[in-house]
């Protein structure tokens, strides 16, 4: 066994591990995911298993936790970066795709997994859940919401875990190891406890969009999760192989109960098969269930008090909504609009008097908006670190944005990099007067602005601006079709050289689908009802077109994704 480090999303240095096969080795590699308060030093013995005898394994330790001694207050969602951060560290350092990877995780790395794969579409051959904990025993009752009512108080809470070793396993030399053992963490940090606890609930509800090869081992007698959550996570899966074991009397330590050999044959003959699984493509199937949902969306097919809820908003939207100057822009141009987001994206609550400004206020920090918000940031990070990538090797830096209305962000860049070009497209005439405007405030020569359609192929045939960063944002979330969508892909790769950067954004969930469609309207003053895309079907389509995702970021509520791909492949 060795040890080493590795840097994180955020930079921060996490302490990891890796086993070397035992017999001659497959070129496949384990990755084994430590639970809550225990680090991977404990996962020694399990990783030296037969089981894993061919294969190459690594482990690391999360955030406050054994060795890694950085983050001891986060979200739950950094454990999710750390992990993709992680595979992408192995993969660089073992040359290999992640098609060559598995998975193993348990409890709380259960969670994480499975919100890896849900948000980030991996591409690994499998994963095994262990006593996933997406549903914790909280015995205290109001447990959640008073921990979340605290953190407006300290957001850096830590509270005790309750969990004893007699309760994790049977075995009496397990209780006494991890009693013993001085790296066991027993704080929890209240913050990732809470964000935990959501985040599992959203992946739960939409695990249908997983379809990673799954298996799942339930311990009946498990005193620290809720077993059943587990069966209705499984069941939801459109995973083409997936296994669900249970575990007759096994306490939630499973890999360290007295009859885990049973758990690691499961997991080692599911791993097997995984990796001999035929690669199929889920892409229409996944369409399908989200059409469906845009589909009864659509039909209005929503409880009766709940549409009363919506048809009280709507009425209140109309009558007091113009003392906000947000919702007064929504109003007139769109809540979809270009104008829209420059104003979400300003962030500054403006209004008719201080009621419209309170309303204002409460508008800007909907959850929507500031997902919004953190997708200009993780954009505008992605596109800079393209920019120095591009000006590193000497290249002349060419942007275009497809549909980018104001494009606020794009003049700031265009100010912080004076030697770059950009140009901005949009198909709203109002967005682009706005784009130009600003331009010229800021004297900019660098960036200018085109009125066009970016689902029209003809709009793509001038190919004397050939740009080596595209930029496609917030816009095929507004539409259904993809035979639309595709004609965008196409015209941004005619106009590419091969080996440039593609950055696009995506929106594989969103909790407010349903009060946007009936209470906001969009650009052209309909119903807003939108078809999200998984992030697997999103990366397939720029796939098909020659694209390889290298990178992606999301907010720390799963709303909005951003992607870097590069144009490996081109037809002539």
């Amino acid at each position: 066994m060795k040890t080493g480090t590795f840097r994180s999303f955020d930079k921060a240095e996490l302490f990891y591990r890796e086993w070397e096969p035992t017999q001659e080795a497959n070129g496949k590699v384990v990755l084994l995911l430590h639970r809550g308060h225990e680090h991977s030093e404990r996962l020694d013995s399990i990783a030296r298993s037969s089981i894993f005898a061919g294969y190459k394994i690594f482990s690391y330790d999360n955030r406050g936790h054994g060795y890694t001694k950085e983050g001891a207050t986060y979200e739950f969602m950094n454990l999710v970066r750390d992990l993709d951060a992680f595979v992408r560290f192995v993969c660089e350092k073992e040359h290999i795709t992640q098609e060559a990877i598995f998975v193993v995780a348990n409890s709380v790395a259960g969670v994480v997994a499975s919100t890896w794969v849900h948000d980030f579409a991996p591409k690994i051959a499998g994963m095994a859940l262990v006593a996933p904990a997406f549903k914790i025993k909280l015995y205290v009752p109001l447990a959640k919401p008073a921990l979340a009512l605290m953190l407006h108080f300290k957001e850096g809470l830590n509270i005790t875990s309750y969990v004893k070793a007699k309760f994790l396993t049977h075995n009496a030399e397990e209780q006494k190891r991890y009693n013993t053992d001085p790296l066991i963490t027993p704080n929890i940090p209240a913050k990732q406890l809470v964000t935990l606890l959501d985040t599992a609930q959203r992946v739960v509800e939409d695990a249908s969009l997983i379809v990673t090869p799954t298996l799942v081992l339930s311990a009946t007698a498990d005193y620290v999760v809720e077993s059943s959550v587990q069966k209705i996570f499984y069941d939801k899966l459109s995973s083409p192989l997936k296994r669900f074991v249970v575990l007759e009397g096994f306490y939630h330590g499973v890999l360290y109960e007295q009859n885990a050999q049973i758990a690691l044959d499961a997991i080692g003959a599911f791993m097997r098969e995984a990796f001999a699984a035929p690669k199929v493509s889920l892409k229409e199937h996944l369409i399908k269930i989200t059409q469906l949902e845009k589909d009864t969306i659509a039909k209005g097919e929503i409880p009766f008090l709940q549409n009363c809820s919506f048809a009280f908003q709507r009425f209140m939207l109309h009558r007091f909504g113009r003392l906000s100057e947000g919702m007064s822009i929504g109003l007139r141009y769109g809540f979809d609009s270009g104008v829209t987001l420059d104003y979400i994206y300003k962030n500054t609550p403006n209004g008719q008097g201080a009621l419209g400004k309170i309303i204002d206020k409460n508008y800007l920090n909907s959850i929507g908006w500031k997902g919004i918000r953190q997708r200009k940031v993780n954009a505008i990070a992605t596109i800079r670190e393209k920019i120095e990538h591009l000006r590193a090797q000497g290249e002349k830096v060419r942007i275009l944005d497809i549909a980018g209305g104001p494009a606020r962000y794009l003049i700031e860049l265009a100010r912080e990099y004076p030697d770059i070009e950009v140009l901005v497209r949009d198909y709203q005439e109002q967005n682009i007067e706005q784009g130009r405007a600003l331009a010229k405030e800021f004297s900019l020569k660098n960036i200018r602005y085109e009125q066009a359609d970016a689902f029209d192929k003809q709009t793509y045939e001038n190919r004397s601006y050939q740009p080596n960063i595209v930029i496609i944002s917030g816009v095929f979330e507004l539409f259904e079709d993809n035979a639309l969508i595709q004609n965008a892909i196409d015209g941004v790769t005619s106009m590419m050289p091969k080996g440039s950067f593609l950055v696009y954004t995506g929106q594989p969930w969103h909790p407010q689908l349903e009060q946007i469609a009936y209470v906001l309207g969009n650009h052209q003053q309909k119903q807003w009802i939108m078809r999200r895309r998984s992030q697997y079907e999103l990366d397939t389509l720029f796939a098909q077109s020659g694209f390889e995702k290298n990178s992606m970021k999301i907010d720390d509520w799963g709303i909005f994704t951003v992607s870097v791909a590069t144009l490996t492949c081109k037809d002539a």
